[in-house]
């Protein structure tokens, strides 16, 4: 049997499973977003017993993760739906083997453009020549991981949590602000840490209480508060029980978004001083721009490009999305350029998966495996290729390319290289797995983090048993305890431990020690130990 029968035949019977389970995802997705969506994203604050409420003493590990002192700035370019690599960096050096895998949906040698002797770019991409010539790009090869699941969800979720084996309901950035804010939720700092645009809240950005990104679902409704420093239009409502729930629901909406105004004021205080396309993500990266201009102190934005899930009518579709992405990286970083401050900011491309090496009967790609991941920035000190290319050739069991890189060495160079923090924290912050360091180019500029290995952690969490609501503690020491519950709006409502409590595990019921009736709904508990504080929100059933 000829090798083009036997992918003909595979492709056949893989393509319509994968259907089955593509539109199935969809479905369970679209569910699960609208069931986030019912709640508020994005960074709120309180103001407990009527008065602004500050840490008087950090813990050791926020210490060490706030000791550096550099003002860089990651962004982060999802693909959504999973990019075809092949069609992005196309591997000229064996290009006869490329033609006969995609005989419809190659580039013909003179519509590329050279990267070296051994890679090449559309050349619709040519905005990304001057990025190349000028030392600003880097594409890693062949990044996933093991044994590539290939459902965009879950690969979604691998990689923001950066576990391929287990469920986490954590991201890394999420650890990592987890970490540094342990009283976030009703003490935050004054910038948000993140922004994402593009879609609800990203599972990068969750710890095990709070998402810590600024989350708006498309770049008009970000510049509408960036604009008017609300988010909801509180004017001109109907005179009824309606418009009263209406009012009650956007004030309330509007109150919890208290990085209105600092993302108001940065926004204003800026302009956007290049020629941008109107296009989806041209439209995310100039307000971005707008942000680091202006001097918000976020650290990390996250955006999205999404219709990458291309298994049929590939050629269009990919191209006009390249196209987006080359002519958005350029003005982007050109628009930065006129205020000095493109060498502070690094740009990253995260695609849940690659395509397959072959293109299937409808002019498309299906879900594949490795895929490379470009990097953009004056910080990357040079532009070139890391790692090896997946073979064209030998595949995994699944007909996809073996990936060659992890993405987790690309997190953990960032992390180290880029944003200075030390082996032992990157490792905490990456679940404490197997990562290698990457020759990316980054130089840490700034005194390396301090090792924070041997710190032992205060842990809690609220614990739910049989109609009861817990709050489980961890004592790393024999140490006073206070324990304040407040409701949703900032109102004491009793204390619920105010004691030693010995070095263990302790249990809290809640109910039982408030002995008062609380009404179901959300409640706020917070920590005082040890000069220290920690918050987290509790739901009383």
């Amino acid at each position: 049997m000829s090798k083009n029968h036997h992918i003909q035949k595979k492709e056949d019977s893989k393509e319509k499973e994968e259907k089955q389970i593509h539109d199935q995802e969809h479905a369970t997705w679209n569910r699960r977003t609208f069931i986030q969506a019912l709640g508020l994203v994005g960074a709120g604050s309180m103001t407990l017993g009527h008065a602004a409420i500050t840490a008087t003493k950090p813990s050791p590990l926020s210490v060490a993760l706030s000791e550096v002192d550099n003002d860089n700035i990651l962004v982060i370019v999802r693909l959504k739906g999973g990019n075809d690599g092949l069609n992005t960096i196309v591997p000229v050096y064996d290009y006869a083997t490329y033609v006969n895998l995609r005989p419809t949906l190659r580039y013909d040698q003179n519509d590329l453009l050279n990267l070296d002797a051994d890679f090449a770019i559309p050349n619709f991409m040519n905005s990304l020549e001057s990025m190349w010539g000028d030392g600003q790009m880097k594409v890693v090869h062949g990044v996933g991981y093991p044994e590539q699941n290939l459902s965009h969800f879950r690969s979604s979720e691998i990689w923001a949590s950066t576990n391929e084996v287990n469920f986490e309901p954590t991201g890394w950035w999420g650890r990592y602000y987890e970490d540094l804010y342990p009283d976030y939720l009703v003490n935050p700092p004054e910038d948000p840490p993140a922004i994402q645009i593009g879609s609800i809240g990203n599972l990068i950005f969750e710890g095990d209480n709070n998402n810590y990104a600024f989350s708006v679902a498309n770049p008009n409704q970000l510049t509408a508060v960036a604009e008017n420093g609300t988010l909801h239009n509180v004017l001109n409502l109907p005179d009824c029980v309606y418009g009263d729930m209406l009012l009650f629901m956007r004030s309330t909406a509007n109150t919890t978004f208290v990085y209105s105004q600092v993302l108001h004021d940065a926004y204003l205080s800026s302009n956007n001083d290049a020629p941008y396309e109107d296009a989806e993500l041209s439209n995310q990266l100039a307000i971005v721009a707008r942000m680091i201009k202006g001097g918000l102190k976020t650290k990390v934005y996250m955006v999205t490009l999404n219709g990458f899930d291309t298994h049929a009518n590939q050629i269009d579709g990919h191209r006009a999305l390249m196209e987006d992405l080359s002519k958005s990286i350029k003005n982007f970083y050109t628009d930065l350029g006129t205020t000095g401050v493109d060498d502070k900011v690094l740009t990253m491309t995260i695609s849940e998966f690659g395509r397959r090496p072959y293109e299937n009967g409808s002019f498309g790609t299906d879900h594949g495996a490795a895929s490379p991941v470009l990097l953009f920035g004056a910080g990357l000190q040079g532009s070139g290729f890391v790692g090896d290319h997946p073979s064209l050739t030998q595949w995994d069991n699944d007909d996809n390319l073996i990936p060659t890189s992890h993405f987790r060495d690309i997190y953990s160079t960032v992390l180290t290289d880029w944003f200075c923090l030390d082996p032992s924290i990157v490792s905490q912050i990456l679940l404490n797995q197997t990562f290698n360091s990457l020759d990316l180019g980054l130089v840490c500029e700034a005194s390396p983090i301090t090792d924070s290995s041997n710190i032992t952690r205060f842990t809690h969490v609220p614990v739910y048993q049989n109609n009861r609501t817990y709050i489980e503690i961890n004592m790393p020491y024999t140490g006073h305890v206070d324990i304040k519950l407040y409701d949703i709006i900032g109102r004491e409502i009793g204390t619920l431990a105010n004691e030693i409590l010995f070095m263990g595990e302790h249990k809290i019921d809640v109910r039982a020690k408030i002995k008062s009736h609380l009404s179901y709904g959300q409640y706020i508990y917070r920590i005082a130990s040890g000069g220290e504080f920690y918050s987290k929100s509790i739901l009383i059933k």
